[in-house]
């Protein structure tokens, strides 16, 4: 199991110790209303549920009912992988996005709006997993629609900027909606200011008492597929109705004889894994956690990891990414051997062929759950169906034109995918779920994560803690205030173009909860973010 070498010290955040079970979120209200399940007799995956939906109402600019989900269980012997991603409309093709102006897939609207898998992954996680009746999982998510809540820091902070810098200049019918929902006044709610939506608590109502069916066969489709017929989208009741959630095998690679554990494509996880596979080669822990003797080897491993997967990853059931040969420890020292001194332009290799919410739960019977969810940028598309206070992702906006790429936009294909759920093993047996929020930050922190906890034995709240890197393409770099200058000094005369960002939303939140050989778990949630772990 783990040797925590370097826990966290009096003044700084305490990890949560607890014997019987443990939820961590990015909002302590989410988070608490998770506890509860667990509770009252509720396993992890009723927990995990019962924290999804609380989350689409106390942090709406980064989750909903119209986003998508991944999600990992360990059943107490084994790791199931559920795929709760959706597909494009039929009717969703390059043709049409060229003809409305469009030479890249657009951000916001109806054609990035891709048929929302949530509501089937938390049913279809129940229906295999769960305890309880599915209904009883949603009283917290519909009481704080119904009754409201005081809006939170952080959550505000995403909130005001997507209404603020985004939303202000959309203009459209199928925009009309957002505003009575989500600036009310004409402005986002201020911290502390409480928010409500009847609308939203009569659709979550309808998903708890139908399993769902009512998002995809009844009231709720058919609202999306009229709204989208009279405003400019492609979305209809046939979508709808063909959406399913797919059980997929987990992909993995060992790491210092630890076992990392991410989905599959279309989910970008595999370039956390490739990206570990060519550190393994590096003995990181000879020298200090912060100094750029470590920084430099782990930002060169994830530039050369990200050529791969923005070059392979797609909807494998469309073009399947030569996984086995993207993650062989031979290909690994290939690319491993590119790494000098200098920094590096990254390019694809040639391999053998063969806004989100994160959270984590766990059980006193050992099962264990890593799941995210998003509706990706800040309030997805921004468009809003009318009379359900439900906003639509913009996941369609992953996918490329670029012909013959395998990450080309298809009708019924799934795009490239940025949320990924992680998980860590040892010899067989579970140490954890983890996670970090952010886009393309998700695998640059899910690395960095392992790095803190495998090569610096850090506890899983300073795991968190502890500053944090991104590379954002070519040779440029942001580091967290907390970075010592020196190291970001020594890395800009590596050839890394560097920036000091203090800005809290690049970096991403992060949950983690690892067993104890013991018996129970410690658990960390990000400072970064409003959230908690909560435990039992």
């Amino acid at each position: 199991m783990l040797d925590f070498k370097a826990l966290a010290f009096p003044g700084k955040h305490q990890p949560v110790f607890a014997p019987h079970g443990v939820v961590a979120t990015s909002q302590p209200l989410a988070a608490q209303a998770g506890l509860d399940i667990l509770r009252r007799g509720g396993n992890a995956v009723d927990a995990a549920v019962a924290t999804a939906a609380a989350l689409t109402v106390v942090e709406p600019a980064s989750t909903g009912l119209g986003g998508d989900a991944f999600a990992l269980v360990w059943d107490g012997e084994r790791l199931h992988g559920l795929n709760g991603s959706g597909r494009a409309p039929a009717t969703l093709t390059s043709d049409v996005v060229r003809a409305r102006g469009h030479e890249s897939m657009p951000d916001r609207g109806w054609l990035a709006v891709t048929i929302p898998g949530a509501p089937a992954a938390w049913r279809d996680l129940h229906a295999r997993f769960g305890r309880l009746p599915f209904a009883e999982l949603f009283t917290s998510a519909i009481g704080y629609a119904e009754d409201g809540y005081p809006v939170s820091p952080i959550a505000n902070w995403h909130w005001r900027f997507a209404v603020e810098q985004v939303h202000a200049e959309l203009r459209g019918p199928e925009y009309d909606a957002f505003a009575a929902l989500f600036a009310p006044g004409g402005r986002a709610p201020r911290v502390g200011e409480t928010w409500r939506s009847p609308e939203m608590a009569r659709s979550l109502r309808l998903v708890a008492a139908s399993a769902a069916d009512a998002f995809y066969h009844g009231e709720i489709a058919e609202a999306i597929a009229h709204f989208a017929a009279r405003s400019g989208g492609t979305i209809t009741a046939e979508d709808l109705a063909r959406h399913t959630s797919t059980w997929v095998a987990p992909i993995s690679t060992t790491y210092r004889g630890f076992e990392v554990w991410e989905m599959p494509p279309n989910g970008q996880g595999l370039a956390a894994l490739i990206a570990l596979n060519i550190l393994e080669g590096f003995d990181l822990a000879r020298h200090p956690r912060e100094s750029v003797a470590s920084y430099h080897p782990q930002i060169e491993a994830m530039k050369l990891a990200f050529a791969d997967a923005e070059r392979y990853i797609g909807d494998p059931e469309h073009a399947a990414a030569p996984t086995e040969g993207l993650l062989a420890k031979s290909y690994a020292a290939r690319r491993r051997a590119l790494i000098g001194e200098r920094a590096l332009d990254p390019v694809p290799g040639n391999p053998a062929r063969g806004d989100t919410a994160y959270l984590c739960a766990a059980d006193a019977d050992g099962m264990m759950v890593s799941f995210i969810q998003s509706t990706y940028s800040s309030f997805g598309s921004h468009v809003v169906v009318p009379g359900t206070g439900i906003v639509l992702q913009n996941r369609g906006s992953g996918f490329t034109l670029e012909a013959g790429h395998a990450n080309e936009l298809a009708p019924g294909k799934r795009p490239f995918h940025t949320i990924i759920p992680a998980f860590l093993t040892r010899d067989d047996q579970a140490i954890g779920p983890f996670g970090v929020m952010g886009g393309h930050m998700q695998p640059q922190g899910h690395v960095q994560v392992v790095v803190n906890t495998v090569d610096y034995a850090l506890d899983p709240q300073a795991a968190l803690d502890a500053p944090r890197w991104s590379w954002w393409g070519e040779r440029f770099t942001k580091y967290e205030p907390g970075v010592d200058s020196a190291i970001v000094e020594g890395l800009a005369a590596r050839g890394h173009e560097v920036e000091v960002d203090p800005e809290v939303d690049w970096a991403g939140r992060g949950q983690i909860i690892w067993r104890l050989p013991g018996g129970g778990y410690v658990a960390g949630s990000d400072p970064r973010g409003d959230g908690q772990a909560a435990g039992y």
